[in-house]
């Protein structure tokens, strides 16, 4: 059973998720809050798997609970999912810069949702398409040098791996491209986030752009 906190301010949002989420037998909501001060004390109460967690909320807002749960030792395993009407670039690359896993538009289909639930759930990363094609068009246009990212201790089959994560390529993906099993393919992504001290795949993708490995 994958545990759900929501936390948003507009009363109509949070009962539409959850409404869905209570329809899944394979979800459950521990929670809802209508700010980030109260979002960050219920996820701390409860430790759920995935917080779906608004960007834009009064007393405390999203970014700032964000980094509060991914700063806690307690929630390590808790993973959080940015759900905002604003598909900008400042809060998509803050929420990646501070360890969300995954970011989606209000407007996004039920099941898509569902699907960023699980998938965060499971380990992985979700972006949308166009979130991820702006990251990497946006890393693309910097001029300056790549980031100081110490890739010292990854094999050169590790940091061809983590370039494609940087693409935005799923563990198939990068099997097919480097004609390898799946199961390979996610053994070296485990590999190099743990290397890397990366929380999940989101901001190992953001370590590969940072690093100049998704070229």
């Amino acid at each position: 059973m994958i545990r759900v906190v929501v936390a948003d301010d507009q009363p109509l949002v949070r009962l539409g998720l959850k409404v869905l989420i209570e329809t899944e037998d394979d979800l459950e909501l521990t929670g809802e809050a209508e700010d980030g001060q109260a979002a960050l004390a219920l996820v701390r109460r409860t430790r759920p798997d995935v917080v779906l967690l608004d960007i834009r909320m009064p007393v405390l807002d999203g970014l700032a609970a964000l980094r509060a749960i991914t700063a806690d030792p307690a929630l390590t395993d808790t993973r959080v999912v940015m759900v905002t009407t604003f598909e900008l670039d400042e809060y998509v690359f803050e929420a990646l810069r501070n360890g969300a896993s995954g970011f989606v538009l209000k407007d996004t289909e039920p099941a898509d949702l569902l699907r960023a639930i699980r998938v965060v759930a499971a380990g992985e990363s979700l972006l949308s398409p166009t979130i991820t094609r702006r990251v990497i068009e946006t890393f693309a246009r910097r001029p300056a040098a790549p980031a100081a990212v110490d890739l010292t201790s990854l094999t050169v089959r590790e940091r061809e791996v983590m370039g494609l994560v940087g693409l935005g390529l799923s563990n198939d993906e990068i099997a097919a491209r480097l004609v390898i099993s799946p199961a390979t393919a996610r053994t070296h992504v485990s590999r190099v986030m743990v290397k890397l001290s990366a929380r999940d795949r989101a901001q190992l993708a953001v370590l590969a752009n940072q690093a100049g490995l998704a070229g």
